[in-house]
C-alpha cells in the first residue's frame, strides 16, 4: 500500500526507542519523534533523547527542535512532522513515528480541530489586556463570549484562558464552537500501522526506577543545574520534564537529593501509569506487545510479516 506510516506507542521506559531502531534497520525506515519533551533542547538525558550511537545506527529526526524557553503546542509538532513524513516517502523509505505523547499521536491519526492560527494583532491585543487586568478578570470576559469554555477552564490558567479569548477575538467564533466542528486530518493520504507496547505494571515500574538511576549516572543532575543557572520560567513545558522539578527542588536546597530522587521515581511511575491507561483505552493498535521490549529478532520478524500483510 502507498504511503505507509508505522507508529510505535507506549509508556515511558517500555522499550519504544529500541523497537523503533530495530524496525528501522529491518525496513529501511527513518525514526520521527512524537514525544513532547524530546522536542526541546537542554535536557537530552532526562528526556531520553536518542544517543549519538543510536543516531549512527539509523536516522532520527525531529528531536531537540526548540529551545527550552519555547512553549510549543501539538500544532507546532504537526506542522513539523507532516512534511517530514512526506519527505521520507519521497526517499522511498518508511517513516517510523515513536513516542509516548498520546495527544500528538491522536491528532496525527484522527485529525485535529479546525481552529485557525490566530493573528498577530489578536495576540498582541490579548497580551496587552492581560497586562492591564488579571487573568481572573480575563476569565470573566471570556465567560461573557464563551461561557462553555470558561466553565471548563480554571480562572488561574493563564495560557488556556488567553488562548480561548484570543480565538474569539480573532474569529468571533467561541472556542467551544470550533471544538464541535469536524476534525481535519493533516495527512489524510497516510496509512497507519500502529504498534502498542502495554507491559505489566510491575515490570514497567522496575524499568522506570532503573532508568532514572542510569540518568543520574549519566549526568542528569548537572543538566538540571544548567537549567537553574539559565533562570528560565519554571512554568515552561521543558521545566516540567520528568525529574526536572524534583531535582530543581534539590538544587534550590528545598529537599535532599535522596528525597528528590524518590519523588522523581514516584512521579515517573505515576506518569507511566497514566500513559498505560490512555493507550489501553484510547489507541487501537494493529499489533500489541504485552511486555517491555528488548531486542527480539523473532518478534521483529513477526511484526514485519504483519506490517507487509496489512500495509
Amino acid at each position: 500500500m502507498e504511503n505507509p506510516v508505522i507508529i510505535i506507542a507506549g509508556p515511558t521506559a517500555s522499550g519504544k526507542s529500541q523497537l523503533a531502531i530495530d524496525l528501522a534497520v529491518a525496513l529501511n525506515g527513518v525514526i520521527l519523534n512524537a514525544d513532547s519533551m524530546q522536542i526541546y533542547k537542554g535536557t537530552p538525558i532526562l528526556s531520553a533523547v536518542p544517543t549519538i550511537q543510536d543516531k549512527q545506527i539509523v536516522e532520527h529526526r525531529l528531536y531537540e527542535l526548540f529551545p527550552n524557553n519555547f512553549n510549543s503546542s501539538v500544532v507546532d509538532w504537526l506542522n513539523k512532522i507532516v512534511p517530514e513524513i512526506r519527505s521520507v516517502w519521497q526517499e522511498n523509505r518508511i517513516p517510523i513515528i515513536v513516542g509516548g505523547t498520546g495527544l500528538y499521536l491522536d491528532n496525527l491519526i484522527n485529525g485535529t480541530t479546525p481552529i485557525p492560527e490566530t493573528s498577530k494583532k489578536a495576540h498582541q491585543e490579548t497580551m496587552k489586556l492581560l497586562s492591564e487586568i488579571s487573568v481572573q478578570k480575563l476569565h470573566e470576559k471570556l465567560k461573557e463570549v464563551d461561557a462553555e469554555t470558561a466553565a471548563r477552564l480554571s480562572e488561574n490558567d493563564t495560557t488556556r484562558v488567553r488562548r480561548a479569548y484570543e480565538v474569539w477575538l480573532d474569529t468571533k467564533i467561541p472556542l467551544s464552537v470550533w471544538h464541535k466542528k469536524d476534525m481535519i486530518k493533516k495527512i489524510p493520504e497516510a496509512h497507519f500501522y500502529i504498534i502498542k507496547i502495554i507491559p505489566d505494571k510491575k515490570e514497567l515500574d522496575e524499568r522506570c526506577y532503573l532508568r532514572f538511576d542510569k540518568m543520574l549516572e549519566q549526568g542528569a543532575l548537572e543538566e538540571v543545574k544548567q537549567l537553574a543557572r539559565a533562570n528560565l520560567d519554571r512554568k515552561l513545558p521543558a521545566m516540567k520534564a520528568l525529574g526536572v522539578p524534583e531535582l530543581l527542588a534539590y538544587v534550590d536546597n528545598k529537599i535532599s537529593l535522596e528525597e528528590a530522587v524518590d519523588l522523581a521515581k514516584l512521579h515517573t511511575r505515576q506518569y507511566a501509569k497514566r500513559q498505560l491507561t490512555w493507550f489501553r483505552h484510547k489507541l487501537k493498535a494493529n499489533f500489541d506487545i504485552n511486555k517491555c521490549y528488548h531486542t527480539d529478532k523473532n518478534l521483529i520478524k513477526n511484526i514485519i510479516f504483519n506490517v507487509k500483510n496489512e500495509l
